[in-house]
């Protein structure tokens, strides 16, 4: 995955996402970018796991796995993993995408200590 976007990155940051998370939207889609060892320690319901290193093997059928006009949010474990997802979406026309600032360990700190740090 090495496509770059000249678009500025929208971010959302812990807070706000433990908000939407909240008050479920048909509007809104999460995606969680990291492994499956990961999301073992760690996972907020109602995410879609796309782990990037298995990029190869959803990455031709994201436009039927995913709605490009939907906001689509995506959470890795500190930001860097799931910038370069919004990135690669921008550039297969998802027009709403947002990374979420800090990842699953500012979530874990911000919002909800009972969720692991690793």
């Amino acid at each position: 995955m090495t496509a770059q976007s000249s678009q500025p990155l929208p971010q959302i940051r812990v807070a706000e996402l433990a908000q939407r998370l909240a008050t479920p939207s048909d509007a809104v889609q999460f995606v969680d970018v990291r492994e499956a060892s990961e999301l073992a320690l760690a996972k907020l319901d109602g995410f879609e796991h796309l782990p990037l290193s298995e990029f190869a093997e959803w990455s031709g059928d994201i436009q039927t796995r995913l709605d490009p006009q939907k906001e689509t949010i995506v959470l890795c474990h500190h930001g860097v993993r799931s910038a370069q997802m919004c990135q690669w979406l921008q550039t297969q026309g998802f027009t709403q995408v947002r990374n979420v600032v800090g990842g699953i360990d500012a979530y874990a700190i911000a919002v909800d200590p009972s969720i692991a740090q690793y």
